[in-house]
């Protein structure tokens, strides 16, 4: 019984990692943020780490559902950019952005200092 609810536990917060990582891809291709991008990333190396974390739960449920919380731990994605103004909260619970990217955005990349066009 306790490996079963350690397991919906783990798969919980599974699905609400990807749903969340969904959201914030979604959230990327509307504005072209780039700490969206990095949410995403972060979101994907999460959502493997606690699907890692719900197998280990067959063989060490503790073990197991300590790996789901460094998953956890790893999805905090950090301040981002106000991207919602008017958005009611069935659009906000599923990533509907007020801002729509332009064709003509220009982005700076800071590493190389190159200004480069965004489609």
């Amino acid at each position: 019984m306790e490996k079963r609810m350690y397991l919906e536990i783990a798969m919980f917060a599974y699905f609400v990692t990807l749903f969340l990582t969904i959201r914030d891809i979604r959230i990327f291709k509307r504005t072209g943020y780039l700490s969206y991008r990095k949410g995403a990333l972060r979101g994907l190396a999460a959502s493997s780490l606690i699907l890692i974390g719900a197998i280990s739960i067959d063989a060490k449920p503790d073990l197991g559902l300590l790996i789901v919380l460094f998953g956890l731990i790893v999805n905090r994605k950090g301040a981002r950019e106000p991207v919602f103004t008017n958005a009611g909260t069935i659009d906000r619970f599923l990533g509907k952005t007020d801002y729509v990217k332009s064709k003509t955005v220009k982005k700076i990349d800071e590493k190389a200092g190159i200004r480069k066009g965004v489609n």
